[in-house]
């Protein structure tokens, strides 16, 4: 490649966090999973279906000021499961790593079964097992295999 080919297609951040190598068309649930909807004046720069040796087409995320939460990089680990999360402050990469899939994701993520004791007026947080065809709650063994993002709990 040239160095023309290799041009920067997003400005660097300060400080914040880039999350690479989604697979590509996921970026929107990546959003919604952070919970951002462009009206809390967040600073974000999406990349979608960006060339990608390892995964084909890929898409990156920078959110400028926020350093994602365990839980967050625990869910996004459900859809996004090849992504790197790189810590950024004062324009430098300090951390490092790539999401780890949890074998159990807690207070996340609602119950889509309405009689479940979960989504109850009960003090249960929702508890989530992980398998490869997808989350099976704990408490009344439904399965979401599809649409992950739609059932992320409002903070």
């Amino acid at each position: 490649m040239s160095d023309k080919d290799q041009q920067l297609r997003v400005s660097k951040i300060q400080n914040g966090t880039v999350i690479d190598h989604i697979a590509g068309g996921q970026a929107l649930n990546v959003l919604a999973i952070l919970g951002i909807d462009g009206t809390s004046g967040d600073s974000v720069s999406v990349a979608m279906n960006m060339p990608s040796d390892r995964l084909g087409h890929k898409d990156v995320v920078k959110v400028e000021g926020r350093e994602l939460s365990q839980d967050e990089v625990d869910v996004l680990s459900l859809i996004a499961p090849a992504a790197t999360i790189n810590i950024i402050r004062d324009y430098d990469v300090v951390e490092k790593g790539r999401v780890e899939r949890p074998s159990v994701v807690e207070g996340v993520l609602e119950c889509p079964n309405h009689n479940c004791i979960t989504t109850e007026n009960e003090p249960v947080d929702s508890r989530f097992a992980v398998g490869d065809d997808g989350v099976r709650c704990e408490y009344c063994d439904t399965i979401i295999r599809d649409d992950l993002p739609a059932h992320i709990l409002a903070e």
